[in-house]
C-alpha cells in the first residue's frame, strides 16, 4: 500500500492545483471566485462528456507498454471505447485551432478553450484543403468542420473511428492546460465526481 501513496498524493496535488486554477478563472474573460462551494458545484457546468455511447475506459494517461509494438511509451491522453460512428461532442467551448489526418493519432481535431488544448484522435472522415480552408469531412456523419470555426460545449463534432494507430474503435482524448498534459481522468473525476463516464 505504501507504494502507492506516492502516486495518489500527486493525483491529489494535481487536483488541488487543478482547483486553484479554475478558482483564480478559467480564462480572463469568464473568471471565477474563489469560492469553494461554487467551485465544486458550477466550476465544470459548461463542460460535456465528449463521447456518446461510452462503454469503457481502455487506455489511462501515462507510461504503458504500446499495444502495437509493446515498447514502453508515455500516452498523453485518455482513451474511452464506443463503437464505431459514435457521436463525439466538444468537451468545451471553443476554437477549432488544427485539423489533420496524416499521423498516428489519425484523423484529429485539436481544440482552444481559453488556457485548454483539448485533442480529439482517431476520428471517422477525413481532413481536405482548398482555396477557402481546411475543412474535416465526414458526409456518412453529416460533418463539415472548418479550421478556426468555433464550437460550442457539447455540439457534435464528430464520430468515433478507427483511423492512425489503434487496435479498435475509440476516442483518444487529450488535455492540455498551458503547455503541460492533464490527466483527463482527474478532470472526469472533478466534473462528475463518483460517475466519472458522465452517464446520469
Amino acid at each position: 500500500m505504501l507504494k502507492y501513496l506516492p502516486v495518489k498524493f500527486l493525483r491529489f496535488l494535481a487536483i488541488s492545483c487543478l482547483v486553484t486554477l479554475i478558482s483564480l478563472g478559467f480564462d480572463r474573460l469568464h473568471p471565477v471566485k474563489a469560492n469553494p462551494t461554487l467551485i465544486a458545484q458550477n466550476a465544470w457546468a459548461g463542460a460535456s462528456f465528449p463521447v456518446e455511447n461510452f462503454q469503457t475506459y481502455t487506455s489511462g494517461f501515462g507510461y504503458r507498454s504500446s499495444p502495437m509494438d509493446g515498447s514502453q511509451q508515455f500516452h498523453a491522453g485518455l482513451d474511452l471505447a464506443a463503437p464505431l460512428g459514435s457521436y463525439i461532442r466538444n468537451w468545451w467551448a471553443g476554437r477549432i485551432v488544427e485539423l489533420s489526418d496524416h499521423t498516428g493519432c489519425g484523423t484529429m481535431i485539436k481544440m482552444q478553450s481559453g488556457q485548454w488544448t483539448h485533442i480529439y484522435c482517431h476520428l471517422m472522415g477525413s481532413v481536405q484543403s482548398d482555396s477557402r480552408g481546411t475543412f474535416l469531412i465526414d458526409m456518412e456523419g453529416g460533418i463539415v468542420l472548418t479550421l478556426g470555426q468555433d464550437i460550442p460545449a457539447g455540439a457534435r463534432m464528430a464520430r468515433v473511428g478507427m483511423t492512425g494507430r489503434t487496435t479498435g474503435p475509440h476516442l483518444h482524448w487529450g488535455l492540455m492546460y498551458g503547455n503541460q498534459y492533464v490527466d483527463p481522468a482527474l478532470v472526469l473525476n472533478a466534473m462528475y465526481g463518483s460517475n466519472p463516464s458522465g452517464n446520469s
